[in-house]
């Protein structure tokens, strides 16, 4: 059951015609009246992005390209858990599991890989290098879907523990934003022998309803702002808590259906910018969209939401003080405290650029904080 098979990514062209074939017979709403996103996904700008995932992105191409990662699968609890693999040319080199958010896949960290793994290819200092490891979350992508309901990040952190060692590292630290800012620190937990360190994209030093007893006149006002923020755009963790089977029987049918859906949901997260596509290469958000659909995962991905994130119900990442901690996005200094009240904060920058998915976003960035945060612990 230990066995590590290679693994190349390879849809038949039968169902790149079948994509393409659906999305030219695509029955179209007519617009509702309002302006812009105010009512949803505008039809106008989802059926030329249609038009464009139909005829001109090339699917043939993403998949060569992500077939240059060294991919594989294994079995892990009794799933197929698949997994890219890249080691650094560099000697000495820090293994570094990075964890990907949802809606989302290992195509996230696509554009880090690189600099990470190769730095003087990169014009960066190759005193620091790492040896990435990125697996697909069960139901994500390639990795099979939990078989019962009660998946937690805790258990999948359990399985990256698992993974890690049969790759014969022994050290290693972890990263991860938006669904892998809850599985990082749970890994740090499971195995802080093994962990160096744990940094987190943001969703750290979030306060609660526990907290605003104690919040002064600043703190409260702040946390009345965070409320506006929090309850604005489509919940998908009460929509998919509630029926996730019910809407993945149509983002697995209509593939417009599932570009509306993501396409809302990457526009929430990118509140600084007017259009994703101002800050996300489109074809880069297609390649992800893509996946989902070949690999019909809209509904198996969705488990964080109906079993709950922590605690059975939507919460922030657990805190853990075993291992120093990083944030690329550190918040206010009402964030700060509460985050430093349960957890070894040892980076916590206040200007780095970008939205939610700042690897996809701002990749040069994003390594950047990587490696001054992990410099600090090697």
């Amino acid at each position: 059951m230990t066995t590590i098979r290679p693994f190349r990514i390879e849809i038949p062209q039968a169902d790149i015609d079948d994509l393409r074939a659906r999305l030219g017979r695509a029955r179209w709403a007519a617009p509702l009246p309002g302006e812009g996103w105010e009512r949803g996904v505008p039809t106008t700008y989802l059926r030329e992005l249609a038009q464009y995932w139909a005829n001109e992105f090339d699917w043939r191409a993403q998949e060569a390209a992500l077939n240059t990662f060294p991919q594989f699968v294994t079995d892990i609890d009794g799933l197929d858990v698949h997994y890219v693999h890249v080691r650094s040319p560099e000697p000495n080199a820090v293994p570094l599991l990075l964890t990907h958010g949802w809606p989302n896949s290992f195509v996230e960290f696509t554009r880090t890989i690189g600099p990470l793994t190769d730095p003087r290819a990169h014009g960066l200092d190759p005193a620091l290098a790492f040896d990435v490891v990125i697996p697909s979350v069960p139901g994500f992508a390639f990795s099979a879907g939990p078989r019962e309901a009660g998946m937690t990040t805790a258990a999948v952190a359990r399985m990256w523990a698992t993974l890690m060692g049969r790759l014969g590292y022994d050290r290693y630290g972890t990263q991860g934003g938006d669904l892998g800012a809850y599985v990082a620190p749970e890994l740090a937990l499971a195995a802080p022998e093994h962990v160096i360190g744990v940094h987190l994209d943001g969703g750290i030093g979030m306060p609660s309803e526990a907290d605003v007893p104690a919040m002064s006149a600043e703190d409260r006002a702040e946390w009345d702002q965070m409320q506006q923020w929090m309850t604005g755009g489509v919940d998908h963790h009460e929509l998919l808590k509630a029926a996730p089977q019910t809407f993945a029987l149509g983002w697995n049918d209509s593939p417009v259906a599932l570009l509306a859906w993501m396409m809302q949901k990457f526009h929430e997260f990118t509140p600084m910018a007017e259009m994703v596509e101002d800050v996300i290469d489109r074809d880069h958000l297609l390649t992800n969209i893509a996946l989902y659909w070949f690999t019909q995962t809209t509904g198996t991905s969705s488990w964080p939401m109906y079993v709950g994130l922590r605690d059975g119900g939507f919460g922030w990442p657990t805190d853990q003080n075993l291992v120093p901690t990083g944030v690329y996005g550190g918040g206010s200094p009402l964030m700060r405290k509460l985050a430093d009240r349960d957890n070894k904060i040892t980076h916590w920058p206040s200007q780095n650029p970008g939205n939610h998915f700042v690897a996809m976003e701002e990749p040069a960035a994003h390594v950047a904080d990587i490696r001054t945060f992990f410099a600090e612990l090697v």
